[in-house]
């Protein structure tokens, strides 16, 4: 059984950073995307970053460009966001989600992901 497990969530004050974890178990690939959405108190759920494993290719939302990197320990069948300089509008439960399948990411995350973790709660806050 395939599974998705986020962790690194914590509380942490504007301007600082955290690196959060999805762990894939059950799961090799060779086809697949992966990304991380988020969801904020009283939002929709929205999309923040995502690869394809066929052609690397990378979207990142534009509010998060040039902060958040995305990157994959094909080892140890893990996905990383490291967040950098975080602001109070990056918090919400972060989530990881699998699309299983050979595609490449054009301009967007949007696609219908297979699987989902449960989140793990990020808070920017002073």
């Amino acid at each position: 059984q395939v599974q998705l497990v986020e962790s690194g969530g914590d509380l942490v004050q504007p301007g600082g950073s955290l690196r959060l974890s999805c762990a894939a178990s059950g799961f090799r690939g060779p086809y697949y995307a992966i990304g991380w959405f988020r969801q904020a108190p009283g939002k929709e759920r929205e999309e923040v970053t995502c690869i394809s494993s066929a052609d690397d290719s990378t979207y990142y939302t534009d509010s998060v460009k040039g902060r958040f990197t995305l990157s994959r320990d094909r080892s140890k069948n893990t996905v990383y966001l490291q967040m950098n300089s975080l602001k109070p509008e990056d918090t919400g439960v972060y989530y990881c989600a699998l699309y299983v399948g050979f595609i490449e990411i054009m301009g967007t995350c949007d696609i219908a992901m297979d699987l989902w973790g449960k989140g793990t709660l990020v808070t920017v806050s002073s």
